[in-house]
């Protein structure tokens, strides 16, 4: 039974240095900065491990992404705040569709500040917030090959299933992504409408599938 012990103990040290064991106990206990901490270290670690990320393949970065972060992502209160008021008169199907299609748009903006990444280092920033807040933001830097990129998150904090940090929205490079699409949305919806604005979505997702 001690040897099964120390067995189970060595286990978790190894673990614990691989910073496998960053989890919290319970995911709706999780700071928010220690829950960006985490969420970044797990997607900075799987580019340091992967050659082919490290050779420039956008594609696998985007898997990463897509495997790391987006779970951890709200989108539709995301796609909501970005269409705007119009959200409340797109049918379920409208609705459903412009997610998906914001999604892989989020996914590739978000992979392509990664892409300028090799040998990094990342820092979370101080954050003001109080006990309490059920919205903040985390500001965040990575350090690559050349200038600094800034990743900062806006994060809301969810309960019931799943309860936890949920990231609505994103500043990519100085750019908080959901403002500024919101004005180009809305000028699309005005000119075509919902359908419109997923037919151009849809457009724009598949021609930057064809640049790589």
């Amino acid at each position: 039974m001690k040897r099964r012990s120390f067995n189970h103990f060595l286990t978790a040290l190894i673990l614990s240095s691989l910073g496998v064991l960053a989890m919290p106990a319970s995911a709706a206990d999780e700071a928010p900065d220690a829950f960006i901490e985490r969420l970044s270290t797990e997607v900075l670690n799987g580019i340091k491990a992967d050659k082919a990320i490290q050779s420039g393949e956008v594609s696998r970065i985007i898997d990463l992404v897509d495997k790391l972060v987006m779970p951890n992502v709200d989108f539709k209160r995301m796609t909501a705040s970005a269409v705007g008021p119009k959200w409340r008169q797109a049918t379920p199907t409208q609705q459903q569709r412009l997610q998906e299609e914001f999604k892989i748009l989020l996914v590739r903006t978000y992979a392509g500040a990664l892409s300028q990444v090799n040998t990094v280092t990342f820092n979370v920033k101080p954050m003001r917030s109080r006990p309490g807040d059920k919205e903040v933001v985390v500001r965040t830097e990575i350090q690559g090959r050349g200038d600094p990129i800034q990743l900062d998150y806006r994060l809301e904090k969810t309960s019931g299933v799943g309860s936890g940090w949920k990231i609505y929205n994103l500043n990519v490079l100085g750019v908080w992504l959901v403002d500024t699409y919101r004005s180009q949305f809305a000028q699309e919806i005005n000119a075509k409408g919902i359908d419109g604005l997923i037919a151009t979505l849809s457009e724009r997702n598949k021609a930057n599938a064809k640049k790589g």
